[in-house]
Order: C-alpha cells, then sequence, then structure tokens
C-alpha cells in the first residue's frame, strides 16, 4: 500500500519514504495550505531529524515561513498548532509503528486535522506528478521551544483531590519527553515510571498498547509499587490504555464512559461523541449522567468534526484516543492520564470498583480478516441479517433483540480504509451467546489474522 493513509501518512525509512519525498511533501502541504506561517514538530525516531529537516526545506521552497518546535509529541504539536496564530502544520511521526517507520500527522488552522478526502490525496497527487517550481522568494523560519508551556496548557486540566500513585510505561516513546516536564506541575501525584528514555528503535517492546502483551510492563509496575492504577503510552503519546490496581485492563470504551460521567458532573446535557465499536454501555452511561451520546465513524478526523459540530466537550474511541474540547478539540493521551487522576481522587473507591459495574456486557474486541472482495462480503452479511436492526453509518452493525434478554446481541463489520482486511466487533448479553455469534460470523467472513 502507499504511504498516503486515510488520516496520515506513514511509510517505511528508507524505502517508501526519504528526505527527497519528504521534501516534496512539505512543499505539496504549503501549496495545499496556501498561507504561513506552518509550524512542524518531530517524535524521537532516529530518522525524525532528517524528514523534518526535509520537510521545513520543502515549505520553505514554496515560500512559507516556518516555526520548527523541534521535539514534540503529537499532541504537543496539536497544542502549538491550536494556540498559535498559524495557518497548519504537522508532526513528524509514524505513531506506534516499529523503528523502521516514519510519517506525518497534519493540521490546518486551529488544528483541525487533514486526511484524505481534506487534503492528503490532494498532497499525494502534488507528489506524485512533476515537480513544481520553488517559489521566486523562499520562506524564513525560526525554532521555538514550547515544553513549558504545554506542560502548563496539560496541568491545567488538573483537579487532583487526594494523594494517588499511578504506574507509567512510556514505552520509550515521546511521552518519555514531556511527562518529566508535566509530572512536577500535578499536585498529589506520586509517580512510578518504567521506559522514560526516548528510544526511535523502541529496544524493549512495541509501543502500541492496544496489544494486550504490551501492557505487561505496567501491569507488573502496579502489582509491585502498589499503585491505584497504570497507563502505558503509544509511540507519540496521542494514545494510551489503562490497567486497574489489579492490573486488570479497562478498554478505552469503558474509559469513556467513565470519564464521561465526570465531564457531564461539571457540565450536564453536554454531548459526548463516541466510536461505534463501543459497548452499548458507553451510550447507557453517558444518557444516565444526562449527557447526549452521539455515536460516530471510527477514526479521528470524524470524531473531532462531530465534536465541533455538536458542540461535545468530550469523545473517545477504542483504539485509546481520548479527545477533549478544551484541547482545541484533540486526542491526548496525557490530558486522558490527567481526567483519570482527577477521577480516581474524587473519591475512596478503587478504580476496579468504578469499573466492575460497567462490565455488564460481553465483547470480542475487534478482530480482523484478511478478506480481498471487502464489498462482496459485507453485501453478503448484510442480506443474511436483514431481520436485525441494521445501519451502515461505518460498515454495516446489525443489532438483535431487547436488552432485557438473555438473547440480546449485535455486531458492526467495517472495512480497512487501507488494507483488504475487514474488523469485527461483536458483543452480546451472555459470554455464551458472544461465543457462538463468534463463531457464527468467523464461518461466514473466514479465518481471523493473527
Amino acid at each position: 500500500m502507499g504511504i498516503f493513509k486515510a488520516y496520515d501518512i506513514r511509510g517505511i525509512v528508507p524505502d517508501e519514504l526519504d528526505t527527497k519525498m519528504a521534501r516534496r511533501i512539505g512543499f505539496a502541504f504549503a501549496q495545499h495550505i496556501g498561507g504561513s506561517p506552518l509550524l512542524v514538530g518531530r517524535d524521537m525516531r532516529v530518522h525524525s531529524p532528517e524528514i523534518s529537516d526535509a520537510v521545513i526545506a520543502g515549505m520553505r521552497g514554496a515560500g512559507a515561513y516556518v516555526i520548527d518546535i523541534g521535539l514534540a509529541s503529537t499532541p504537543m504539536t496539536y497544542f502549538a498548532i491550536g494556540s498559535r496564530d498559524v495557518a497548519g502544520g504537522l508532526c513528524v511521526t509514524a505513531s506506534h509503528n516499529t523503528g523502521e517507520y516514519n510519517g506525518m500527522k497534519l493540521c490546518s488552522r486551529g488544528a483541525q486535522p487533514i486526511s484524505k478526502t481534506t487534503g492528503i490525496a490532494e498532497i499525494e497527487a502534488a507528489c506524485q506528478g512533476p515537480q513544481r517550481p520553488s517559489s521566486t522568494r523562499r520562506g524564513g523560519g525560526e525554532e521555538i521551544h514550547l515544553l513549558e508551556d504545554y506542560a502548563k496548557h496539560v496541568a491545567s486540566f488538573a483537579n487532583i483531590k487526594r494523594p494517588i500513585k499511578v504506574a507509567i510505561d512510556a514505552a520509550n516513546g515521546i511521552a518519555g519527553y514531556t511527562l518529566p516536564a508535566i509530572l512536577p506541575l500535578l499536585e498529589n501525584v506520586n509517580t512510578e515510571c518504567i521506559l522514560m528514555e526516548p528510544d526511535g528503535t523502541f529496544p524493549n517492546h512495541e509501543a502500541n498498547p492496544l496489544k494486550e502483551e504490551n501492557l505487561d510492563p505496567v501491569r507488573e509496575l502496579v502489582r509491585q509499587t502498589g499503585a491505584d492504577f497504570g497507563v502505558s503510552f503509544d509511540g507519540d503519546a496521542d494514545r494510551c490504555c489503562f490497567v486497574d490496581e489489579t492490573g486488570a485492563t479497562v478498554p478505552a470504551d469503558l474509559m469513556t464512559a467513565l470519564l464521561a460521567r465526570d465531564f457531564l458532573e461539571r457540565e450536564p446535557e453536554k454531548p459526548i461523541v463516541y466510536d461505534l465499536r463501543s459497548s452499548w454501555v458507553v451510550k447507557e452511561e453517558i444518557a444516565a449522567a444526562g449527557g447526549l451520546p452521539v455515536r460516530d465513524r471510527v477514526g479521528h478526523s470524524f470524531i473531532k468534526a462531530t465534536m465541533r459540530a455538536n458542540g461535545a466537550i468530550f469523545g473517545g474511541e477504542l483504539s485509546g484516543h481520548f479527545y477533549f474540547r478544551d484541547n482545541f478539540v484533540c486526542d491526548s493521551g496525557v490530558i486522558a492520564l490527567v481526567s483519570v487522576l482527577n477521577l480516581i481522587s474524587g473519591s475512596t473507591e478503587s478504580f476496579s470498583s468504578r469499573v466492575a459495574g460497567l462490565r455488564r456486557y460481553h465483547s470480542t474486541g475487534e478482530i480482523n480478516f484478511h478478506v480481498e472482495d471487502k464489498d462482496a462480503v459485507l453485501a453478503e452479511l448484510k442480506e443474511k441479517y436483514k431481520d436485525g436492526a441494521q445501519d451502515e453509518l461505518d460498515g454495516i452493525t446489525v443489532e438483535y433483540g431487547s436488552l432485557k434478554r438473555a438473547s440480546w446481541w449485535w455486531f458492526n463489520v467495517r472495512a480497512s480504509n487501507t488494507e483488504p482486511v475487514l474488523r469485527l466487533n461483536l458483543e452480546a448479553k451472555t459470554e455464551e451467546l458472544r461465543d457462538a455469534k463468534r463463531a457464527e460470523l468467523i464461518e461466514l467472513i473466514g479465518e481471523p489474522e493473527e
């Protein structure tokens, strides 16, 4: 597949993404934005400095003035773009991908995301066509340091009412750069941290907390230190996943439900956005807390647009992205951490006790299938399950029965934007029904990927 994805740019360095291509991307990005100044941050990957320098050279070659903020997480770059009078910008990063990858996450003014449909396709076309001549007037530039300002911004979300101990795994990602500036500003917080040294080769484990095995280090740290909970970040620190004081994983959709309650206590009757893979618990808890649940397509560009359109105060995705209105409607792993610290410190109840009441349905988690003809399989599922309540907001979602009955279940199957892959999420009232329906769907779709 190409490096120009649905929500970002990503590829192997230098085979798919080299400095020449990075320069062309910078030039095309500046042409697409059509304004100045532009802002660039970069993560700690070995090749990020050279890729970033090439992007900046391309932008300046197109006549743009460029502000280079240097080492930065993706959320820190969003903060920089959102809080300054710039026309747009990007972060050089490949998120959770392994060390041979790099890429870019793109924004327009106000940290609004640029996706395939809002600019990446246009940038791709420009990069694949003839090289445009440089501007007759090369743009200028400057370097600035914003870590202190960013740390103060994150700390402004804190309202930590009693002493809390948290175990943190930075996974050798960029969180290890930003957290040391942020944590000292948080009162009542005692931290136990591992893998805080930013290392773009990720020598200890993959910086993808969605994989259960990558949560094992923070689980062990929680048990060893008696922490109230644990958190593990992905490579660019825009996502995180949590474990409770016993080391049990708390899925991101249940975290969305928990945090939604807390936000709605402060601002009742506000919308909360969640992605359609989430447990039915999420909309139930939002409604029970007096909020307006808004179900949305998967993907940060959709969630952010829907939050803006509805005036939502908070949003969450099953992938571990958490979005905050007061953070320029952007996702941030570290603000999610601060929000959980606020939540847990609000009472003496343990994290596991708070979550227990939300584990009332039984889900499969996301299951991936290699499928060449995705449309044909989706059409087959639509016909097979036509007696259920269907919608096609994102792929196909089908619900059967009443929540009050043991026969209730639902599933969603959606296509990957970039790969020959279908993704299944299924939830049921009982474990037995979940397992039976999972087997039924696998029979229809094919064997899951490992």
